[in-house]
Protein backbone atom coordinates (compact mmCIF):
# COMPACT_ATOMS: atom_id res chain seq x y z
CA UNK A 1 0.00 0.00 0.00
CA UNK A 2 1.36 3.56 -0.79
CA UNK A 3 -0.06 6.69 0.44
CA UNK A 4 -0.48 10.46 -1.04
CA UNK A 5 -0.45 13.46 -0.31
CA UNK A 6 -2.66 15.01 -2.79
CA UNK A 7 -4.47 13.70 -6.08
CA UNK A 8 -1.54 15.56 -8.28
CA UNK A 9 1.19 13.61 -6.47
CA UNK A 10 -0.53 10.03 -6.62
CA UNK A 11 -0.95 11.16 -10.36
CA UNK A 12 2.41 11.75 -11.21
CA UNK A 13 3.38 8.33 -9.41
CA UNK A 14 0.71 6.52 -11.33
CA UNK A 15 2.28 8.07 -15.05
CA UNK A 16 5.61 7.23 -13.63
CA UNK A 17 4.79 3.83 -12.21
CA UNK A 18 1.38 2.63 -13.79
CA UNK A 19 1.00 3.74 -17.01
CA UNK A 20 4.06 2.02 -18.72
CA UNK A 21 2.31 -1.00 -17.69
CA UNK A 22 -0.71 -0.67 -18.91
CA UNK A 23 -1.17 -2.94 -21.73
CA UNK A 24 -1.46 -1.24 -24.77
CA UNK A 25 -5.27 -1.87 -26.08
CA UNK A 26 -6.00 0.45 -22.00
CA UNK A 27 -3.33 2.95 -23.60
CA UNK A 28 -6.28 4.09 -25.69
CA UNK A 29 -8.28 7.34 -25.09
CA UNK A 30 -8.87 8.49 -21.91
CA UNK A 31 -5.16 7.55 -20.25
CA UNK A 32 -3.25 8.70 -22.94
CA UNK A 33 -4.74 11.56 -23.28
CA UNK A 34 -4.46 12.36 -19.58
CA UNK A 35 -0.62 11.14 -19.92
CA UNK A 36 0.00 13.40 -22.80
CA UNK A 37 -2.09 16.69 -21.19
CA UNK A 38 -0.09 15.99 -17.91
CA UNK A 39 3.08 15.39 -19.39
CA UNK A 40 3.71 18.40 -21.93
CA UNK A 41 1.85 20.83 -19.36
CA UNK A 42 -1.07 21.02 -21.52
CA UNK A 43 -3.41 20.99 -18.30
CA UNK A 44 -5.31 18.43 -16.59
CA UNK A 45 -7.68 19.30 -14.13
CA UNK A 46 -8.21 17.56 -10.51
CA UNK A 47 -11.32 15.82 -11.52
CA UNK A 48 -10.08 14.33 -14.37
CA UNK A 49 -6.88 12.89 -12.36
CA UNK A 50 -8.80 11.07 -9.96
CA UNK A 51 -10.89 9.74 -12.64
CA UNK A 52 -7.95 8.13 -14.18
CA UNK A 53 -6.59 7.32 -11.15
CA UNK A 54 -9.59 5.07 -9.69
CA UNK A 55 -10.90 4.01 -13.26
CA UNK A 56 -6.84 2.68 -14.77
CA UNK A 57 -4.68 2.67 -11.10
CA UNK A 58 -6.83 0.86 -8.34
CA UNK A 59 -7.34 3.58 -6.37
CA UNK A 60 -8.99 4.37 -3.23
CA UNK A 61 -9.71 8.32 -2.31
CA UNK A 62 -10.62 9.69 0.24
CA UNK A 63 -10.97 13.29 1.37
CA UNK A 64 -10.26 14.68 5.07
CA UNK A 65 -11.63 18.14 6.24
CA UNK A 66 -10.56 19.08 9.00
CA UNK A 67 -11.16 22.15 11.30
CA UNK A 68 -9.53 23.10 14.52
CA UNK A 69 -10.45 26.24 16.08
Amino acid sequence: MKSFETIREAFDWWIKNIYPTLPPELKKGKPVTAWRDYTHKLGISETRMRDILIEFGSFEIKTSIIYKP
